[in-house]
């Protein structure tokens, strides 16, 4: 924008000095020839100057309207993020219920917690700093509580009201779209 502006100034200058020639061409009688050839030039550089500030003028509001779509994205990105913490929140809380519910120990809760979040025995057994085979134990502990046959049913289990939430949104509109 600097540059743009820099060089309607230079332009604007450049057009004053042109004038300036063209008056004191006049008062030495120079010929017509090189009198009309210098006032192409100064139209030229009108032509160039008005081009550029519109130019520049344009380019000017589009980026005032693109800055305001990223505020407004912006705010609605934290507005998301929010929301987002609150349903992890409710659904920690939901998890966290439900274990209760099963009457897992506090160390079956923790272990539980970290299965559903992905990770291995191994890296459970490095987080909680324990063998990989207490959290082994803890894990069959944990399906035989849920009344699961592993990993994948148990986390599967919690997922299963998401997915039944969205099959039943998804019938919906395609009932809506369809009526």
């Amino acid at each position: 924008m600097r540059k743009d502006v820099v060089i309607i100034v230079l332009l604007v200058l450049i057009m004053l000095f042109k004038l300036l020639d063209i008056i004191a061409d006049l008062q030495l009688d120079i010929p017509a020839w090189h009198i009309m050839q210098e006032s192409i030039l100064v139209l030229l550089t009108v032509i160039g100057t008005v081009y550029l500030s519109n130019d520049l003028m344009r380019r000017s509001r589009q980026v005032k309207a693109l800055a305001y779509r990223l505020a407004q994205a912006d705010k609605q990105i934290d507005n998301m993020s929010s929301q987002m913490r609150s349903a992890r929140q409710d659904y920690s809380q939901a998890v966290a219920s439900q274990f209760n519910t099963w009457g897992f120990t506090k160390s079956e809760q923790q272990v539980a917690f970290l299965l559903l979040k992905g990770l291995s025995f191994k890296e459970i057994a490095e987080v909680r700093q324990t063998k990989e085979k207490t959290v082994r134990q803890q894990a069959s502990s944990i399906y035989g509580k849920a009344e699961v046959d592993g990993r994948h049913t148990f986390c599967a289990w919690f997922m299963e009201d998401f997915i039944q939430e969205h099959n039943e949104e998804l019938a919906a509109n395609m009932t809506n779209k369809a009526a």
